[in-house]
């Protein structure tokens, strides 16, 4: 090769060369190009959401009460073996999978290991492992926002904007942290509210435990006599409210809040008519031979027992059918179902907005003139249906001297400033003379009566029992009825009203009234 030849590729090598570094000195000062290189090696987690928690009345926690921390974990820290101890499950199979990683990661741990090193963060367990009012309170979606209950009726509150923390973290290539550097936390305010309930930690926990040991499938609720302030609902069967998805097939439909819906009545419906009669005083004697007849129908009491010459007083006692068939009639259709109304019956009961007890149903006006559908609606039966906090609701005006009280299940949020989310009403109903007239009649029922189950507490109770026909049926051909008793503890000066619903039992281990009293038992010891 000649000279010229030689030199003339040394020439276009040099020229290539000047043109790669005047390319590479244009694109070191492009800033966008340096702002990606930078965020290679920078790593960006989110902290989970931090979601208002719900209080009781005394500003307990009842979500969020069991601390919980995120771990912050590189590659290459053997965080397989010094964590796996200290997560549940799913963080077990989260440091499985992330085991040869190449970037940072955050593990949900049961523990603060800052003695191990590790960098945490504080977090909490949305849910007891033993929860607290589950069925009120609801449970999240996959995404954290609310599902049912109250979790979605104050979905917005609980969440603010929804934004979250994050750690930032510069990494080398192979995802450690740099040399020197330190994670980053930028805290952002999302604005989610806590919210304040009525509910009493201490008695829900009681209550639910009661349950828990002594129904199958139903509710119990406690109001604060004095201001129908809802202490304790819970209801039965229950559910994980971590992890929903097991129970989608279980039996009993454990998803449905039994305090909330409407049911057959029966019984314990009696106290209206009651009621009615003591404020129109009209106090009849009549003569149960067991059964009596309306319109060519024949409505038999319990067994078909004849219960003899009785007053308003024995019939509540005993609770006798035909005395409050005989004394619906004599009332009239109008005036039963405008006291029923005056209690609360047919109208739904507003926890927050989205969120209501059933309506239940009253029958109609057009239903009552026929003389057959009021005698059924005189005990209860026909197509009335109320939720047990209607019935609640009712029982509490007669314990709280006449004055009806919307039960209500919330306070208002937390924080600066309380924005109050219930407005509960009230009004009066009876007289204070007819309600306690009414009161002695229901402490007569346990004492003397059908409420036995209920007897011997300290300080007494009083109270009424409800059987009511559901129309349902097993394969064995035995009907479910709905086992009912609503009262108020103690007898006198009355603290606290409770119903207790058993619903579509066929067999149980105890009646209601046991169930009350047990629950009373332990708020007495809280006492």
């Amino acid at each position: 090769m000649s000279g010229r030849r030689v030199l003339a590729v040394y020439a276009a090598l040099l020229l290539g060369f000047a043109v790669v570094l005047c390319r590479l000195y244009v694109l070191a000062q492009n800033p966008a190009y340096a702002s990606h290189a930078a965020a290679q090696t920078t790593v960006t987690l989110q902290l989970p959401a931090q979601r208002g928690n719900f209080y009781d009345h005394k500003g307990r926690l009842l979500t969020g009460l069991e601390p919980r921390w995120q771990a912050l974990c590189f590659p290459g820290e053997e965080n397989y073996t010094r964590l796996y101890a200290h997560t549940d499950e799913a963080g077990q199979a989260l440091l499985y999978r992330s085991r040869n990683r190449a970037a940072p990661f955050l593990v949900e741990v049961d523990e603060e290991l800052s003695t191990l090193g590790i960098t945490c963060y504080p977090s909490a367990r949305r849910y007891a492992a033993v929860p607290l009012c589950q069925h009120l309170i609801g449970y999240l979606d996959g995404e954290g926002r609310g599902a049912v209950g109250l979790e979605r009726a104050l979905d917005a509150v609980l969440t603010g904007t929804g934004s979250r923390s994050s750690i930032t973290c510069a990494v080398t290539a192979q995802g450690t942290l740099r040399i020197g550097e330190k994670a980053q936390l930028t805290r952002v305010d999302s604005s989610a509210q806590g919210v304040q309930l009525t509910i009493d930690r201490a008695i829900q926990r009681a209550a639910e435990a009661v349950a828990a040991r002594t129904m199958a499938s139903g509710c119990i609720l406690v109001l604060e006599t004095a201001t129908a302030a809802v202490r304790a609902s819970v209801s039965v069967p229950g559910y994980d409210p971590e992890n929903p998805s097991a129970s989608l097939q279980a039996m009993n439909s454990p998803f449905v809040n039994r305090a909330l819906q409407s049911y057959a009545v029966g019984s314990v419906f009696k106290p209206v008519l009651a009621a009615a009669a003591l404020e129109h005083d009209l106090l009849p004697e009549f003569e149960c031979t067991g059964a009596v007849v309306i319109d060519g129908q024949v409505f038999r009491c319990a067994g078909g027992v004849p219960h003899g010459n009785v007053d308003l007083a024995a019939a509540l006692e005993k609770s006798c059918n035909g005395y409050f068939i005989q004394l619906g009639q004599q009332l009239n259709a109008e005036t039963v179902l405008e006291t029923a109304r005056a209690f609360g019956f047919g109208q739904c009961v507003e926890l927050t907005d989205g969120l209501a007890a059933d309506a239940g149903q009253l029958p109609t006006a057009q239903e009552l003139a026929q003389s057959g559908q009021l005698a059924n609606f005189s005990f209860g039966q026909g197509s009335l249906l109320a939720s047990p906090v209607q019935v609640a609701g009712m029982l509490n005006a007669i314990a709280a001297g006449g004055v009806y009280r919307t039960p209500s299940f919330l306070i208002g949020t937390t924080g600066q400033s309380l924005e109050t989310l219930c407005h509960p009403r009230q009004w009066r109903v009876l007289s204070a003379q007819s309600a306690a007239a009414l009161r002695a009649m229901l402490v007569r029922v346990v004492e003397e009566g059908t409420g036995q189950d209920a007897a011997h507490l300290s300080g007494g109770a009083g109270g009424k029992t409800g059987t009511a026909q559901t129309g349902q049926f097993t394969i064995d051909g035995e009907e479910r009825k709905n086992l009912w008793f609503a009262g108020f503890y103690p007898a006198q000066k009355p603290r606290y009203t409770i119903v207790v619903l058993q619903d579509g039992a066929v067999h149980t281990d105890l009646s209601s009234a046991a169930v009350f009293a047990q629950l009373c038992t332990a708020l007495e010891l809280l006492d």
